[in-house]
């Protein structure tokens, strides 16, 4: 039986995922007739359609997605290769951190703080949204995610999600916004609250605290950005909800003080890995130093 043709395949491959034979033909630099041809010759080699033609949209037959299936693992297993020898003989081994643009500074430093003084690492950290980062880690342009939402786990992206650490969420403000003895629920009537945003999973649990409690605060401001948070609650716009370790260096100099620490309420934090056959073994490293 004659071996599929991985040029073949790779053309397919470009098609199936554009899904317009003539913007894929300007791209691959390739007339649209001999596309078509080597299409074909694949179809052939393989006994079955994989496309058809709806418009002028080529649309996957179910032989064509399970082709496609395969191609993309394919592909991407030569893609990891690549990228797995590119490092060896070399004077450093890089490992690649995507981070949610919102979490934590202090925690993404306490996480990476094994590796940075190292002089066989290269650290490169990126950040950006959880959807940026996942597809990042799946196209294997990143090597580990650190987020506080764990991503659902199926079939297409099988992510590896471990959680890594716990932090209790508190009421961080200015010494000037509490200097009055007051209690709790005073102190959050009389005071206005810098938030998270609503589709946080952390500001869900702070507003079923506080209606536990018959509490309607005020809001300042609602922030998606833990730096900013930390910022504003710094320039006493209000008492921030925030975990301690997103403020240590304000709260260890006095700038800010934890006003009471939220009863149940935590932040998990998780370092999200996809499984692979040829895992970066710093990776293996940072994660068995948070057992």
């Amino acid at each position: 039986m004659a071996p599929v043709n991985y040029k073949h395949l790779r053309y397919f491959q470009a098609v199936a995922h554009d899904g317009n034979l003539t913007r894929t033909a300007q791209t691959l630099n390739l007339s649209q007739s001999a596309l078509s041809t080597q299409i074909r010759t694949l179809e052939d080699r393989l006994g079955h359609s994989l496309f058809d033609r709806v418009g002028r949209q080529l649309v996957l037959t179910e032989a064509g997605r399970i082709a496609l299936d395969y191609a993309d693992a394919i592909f991407k297993t030569g893609d990891e290769l690549v990228a797995v020898l590119a490092q060896s003989g070399t004077g450093r081994r890089a490992v690649r951190v995507g981070a949610l643009a919102t979490l934590s500074r202090n925690f993404q430093l306490d996480f990476l703080r094994p590796l940075i003084a190292r002089a066989d690492v290269e650290v490169i950290l990126r950040s950006g949204s959880q959807a940026e980062l996942l597809g990042d880690l799946q196209a294997l342009r990143l090597d580990i995610v650190l987020t506080n939402t764990p991503p659902p786990r199926d079939r297409a992206a099988p992510w590896l999600a471990q959680k890594i650490s716990e932090q209790p969420v508190s009421l961080i403000a200015t010494p000037e916004l509490c200097a009055a003895n007051t209690d709790l629920s005073t102190l959050l009537a009389r005071e206005a609250l810098v938030l998270p945003t609503l589709e946080t999973g952390l500001r869900a649990g702070f507003d079923l605290w506080a209606a536990r409690r018959g509490l309607r605060p005020q809001i300042a401001a609602e922030v998606d950005d833990i730096a900013m948070m930390r910022l504003l609650a710094r320039e006493g716009a209000g008492i921030a909800v925030l975990p301690p370790i997103a403020v240590r260096d304000e709260l260890a100099s006095g700038l800010l003080v934890e006003v009471a620490q939220i009863d149940g309420l935590t932040e998990n934090f998780h370092a999200v890995t996809l499984s692979r056959r040829f895992p970066n073994p710093l990776v293996d490293e940072l994660l068995h130093m948070q057992d």
